[in-house]
This record gives structure tokens, C-alpha cells and sequence, in this order.
């Protein structure tokens, strides 16, 4: 088993609903990119049965350096799922912005999601 550093760079995502212990399946999130100032939206994906979504959201050349943003569709989620949410939710969409520095490296953003908190980081 090699230990080598993939060459390929890519974004990559998933949720866990804390409160259930289980992924969170059946989420929208969006992906922006920030270019002259402005968000460009880079694609709408839905997490499957696992709480991940099918294949990178960015890979190889789609990879650049810069400022992104992932927008979690949670409070639709949440309602789904018999959660009894105020009106308005406590937390509903979900912005996390990051940056990208190193195009060939690997981006893990995850979300750790309950209906009154929620926690992201790097991951592997």
C-alpha cells in the first residue's frame, strides 16, 4: 500500500446528523466559487443513503485555488425527518466558506448537523 500523495486534487463532501447518529441522507447542498467578487454557483448535488455524494464535487483541472462556499439545505432536511422546528428555524441553510490553497490536494469539508448546532473541518 503506497503512502504516496494523490496528484489529483478534489473537493469532497458529506453529512452526519449527530442527533441520530447516522448519515444524512437526502441534503442539497450547493457549491459557489467567488470570482471578481461575485458567487458563481458551481453545481447542486443531493447526499445519498450514506450522507455523501456521488463523486467529487470538484477533481483534477475544475480544482483552483481560491474561495469557495458549500450552502447546506438542512432546515428542509430537518423538517423531513420529524424534527418539530421553530418558525423560523433556528438553523436553516447552512453557508460554510472556505479556501482552497493547494489545487492538487484533497478538500474534505463534512457537516456534523443537529437541529441547534452544527460543526465542519478538514477532513481526510
Amino acid at each position: 500500500m503506497s503512502n504516496e500523495k494523490q496528484s489529483e486534487g478534489r473537493l469532497t463532501t458529506h453529512v452526519l446528523d449527530t442527533a441520530r447518529g447516522c448519515p444524512a441522507a437526502g441534503i442539497q447542498i450547493e457549491l459557489f466559487r467567488l470570482e471578481d467578487g461575485e458567487w458563481v454557483s458551481i453545481r447542486t448535488v443531493t447526499t445519498n443513503y450514506d450522507g455523501r455524494v456521488d463523486g467529487a464535487l470538484l477533481l483534477g483541472t475544475e480544482m483552483r485555488i481560491g474561495t469557495y462556499r458549500l450552502v447546506f439545505h438542512a432546515g428542509d432536511y430537518l423538517r423531513d425527518n420529524g424534527d418539530d422546528l421553530p418558525d423560523p428555524a433556528f438553523l436553516d441553510v447552512i453557508p460554510i466558506r472556505f479556501g482552497i490553497a493547494d489545487r492538487n490536494s484533497h478538500y474534505h469539508v463534512p457537516l456534523l448537523l443537529s437541529p441547534y448546532g452544527y460543526s465542519t473541518y478538514r477532513g481526510s
